[in-house]
């Protein structure tokens, strides 16, 4: 279990120096207690306590981490079981799969995909990380080529090198540099091997079991030998027993601080799937169900989308709204005479709102006002999306000086404001638009044909 505030300052040199950042030692330690800043940050204390405090205060599930500078991926970090209790921490990374048995053509198709499945939703970037490169039996050679086509041709992906052969590893490691991979994977057969390979290559492990208690043997061993990054494969054989391992392992790290179960876990849904389609909806179920990582056989935009839509709302703050940035957004192109409509930064509002206005093809500009969160309704009872502060924000956004008109759009629904509004926009004129965001489409054809 993780210590306590008054357990961390014992331990601390007591001195108020404040060179953490904080006024007072016991200040300090209850941030740490509470995950919210690193032992670190404290320069007096003795490198034996902070390893021992490092320890006790991380989390049952250890972060793992892949690739370098800005294109890193972290496996694990979780601590809880369920997403409601507090939050998940570190969305599970989305990967593809190529094969040195496959024909150029489809290697290269698929690492295209990779380039080209990305999408932006509520100002967060939507797409994969991870290229599982794997060694068919082909020979070092082939493989140690196919990773160096892609680490020149995808950089940014975080590779999972899959190979039997020890000296193909270490050959693509050193392609690698910096950018950290995961080798995979060490067998009871074979961990001392990789586990000395991973040490050397300062590389992350993936451990591999024919069934759970393999993998716990295997995990153990080398934590016995020092290596503190590895990921896991269960080696289930069957989708249900897929699913059973997948909580086991949770629950094993989080209520019983079960330290050969305290890693991340690796997925291949492909080898489970008759099709395509069924591996899709087990990648579904996996990535709520504690997969750090889903390996998929192949990327399709149309499946890919609705994934990673899945995995972002999975693993957003659940105390916390979702919301856009506050400002203008421009839509379909418009120009000084196109209309000015404005609404809140709730996400949903958001993407209903402007999905809406999209489909009506005309031009158009919409304000966005921060209302920390809040909709329409509940942030004009909270004060938040009232007439004073919805005119502040109109004037100092600068959208006067994108039109040459001076008519803004307000949600239906506060038609009570129009007349407080135009006290506070003297220059603006009104217009009170639909209710519900699915009249816009004609409001604004409408509008056009004015």
């Amino acid at each position: 279990m993780g210590l306590t505030g008054i357990q961390i300052m014992q331990k601390l040199p007591k001195t108020n120096c404040g060179d953490c950042g904080f006024p007072t030692c016991l200040a300090f330690a209850m941030k740490v207690a509470a995950g919210q800043v690193e032992i670190d940050k404290c320069p007096h204390v003795d490198p034996a306590v902070k390893e021992e405090i490092a320890e006790a205060s991380a989390p049952p599930i250890r972060t793992v981490v892949l690739g370098s500078g800005e294109h890193q991926v972290k496996l694990g970090g979780e601590t809880v079981l369920f997403r409601h209790e507090k939050r998940f921490e570190n969305p599970t990374a989305v990967g593809v799969r190529v094969a040195t048995d496959m024909a150029e053509e489809e290697v290269s198709r698929r690492l295209s995909a990779f380039k080209r499945c990305r999408w932006e939703r509520v100002g967060v970037q939507l797409e994969p990380q991870m290229v599982a490169v794997e060694d068919a039996g082909s020979g070092k050679e082939a493989f140690v080529s196919l990773v160096k086509r892609v680490r020149e041709e995808l950089p940014e992906a975080v590779l999972v090198l899959m190979s039997g052969d020890p000296e193909a590893l270490s050959g693509a490691c050193d392609l690698c540099g910096e950018h950290r991979p995961l080798l995979y994977a060490a067998t009871l057969d074979n961990f001392k091997e990789l586990g000395e390979l991973a040490k050397e290559k300062k590389a992350a492990l993936a451990v591999k079991g024919e069934n759970l208690g393999e993998t716990a043997r295997i995990s153990e061993e080398l934590l016995k030998m020092g290596l503190k990054d590895l990921v896991l494969d269960t080696g289930a054989q069957s989708v249900r027993e897929l699913y059973e391992d997948q909580v086991i392992v949770r629950r094993a790290a989080i209520k019983k601080r079960f330290k050969p179960f305290g890693f991340p876990t690796i997925t291949f849904p492909y080898r489970y799937a008759r099709d395509f389609l069924s591996e899709a909806i087990l990648a579904a179920v996996l990535i709520p169900k504690y997969a750090g990582a889903v390996v998929l056989s192949d990327f399709r935009p149309d499946v890919l989308f609705p994934l990673f839509v899945e995995r972002m709302n999975i693993f957003t703050d659940p105390q916390k709204p979702l919301v856009v940035e506050e400002g203008i957004y421009p839509i379909n192109g418009p120009d000084e005479n196109s209309p000015v409509l404005i609404t809140c930064n709730f996400a949903l509002t958001y993407f209903i709102v402007s999905g809406e206005v999209e489909g009506s093809r005309v031009p158009s500009w919409l304000l966005i006002k921060d209302t920390e969160g809040l909709s329409v309704l509940t942030a004009w009872a909270a004060g938040k999306f009232g007439a004073d502060t919805i005119a502040e924000f109109v004037k100092k956004c600068g959208i006067a000086e994108k039109v040459k008109h001076r008519k803004l759009i307000i949600p239906g629904y506060l038609a009570g404001i129009k007349g407080e509004l135009e006290d506070e926009l003297p220059d603006w004129e009104i217009v009170i638009g639909p209710r519900e965001a699915s009249g816009l489409p004609a409001f604004l054809k409408e509008w056009k044909a004015a």
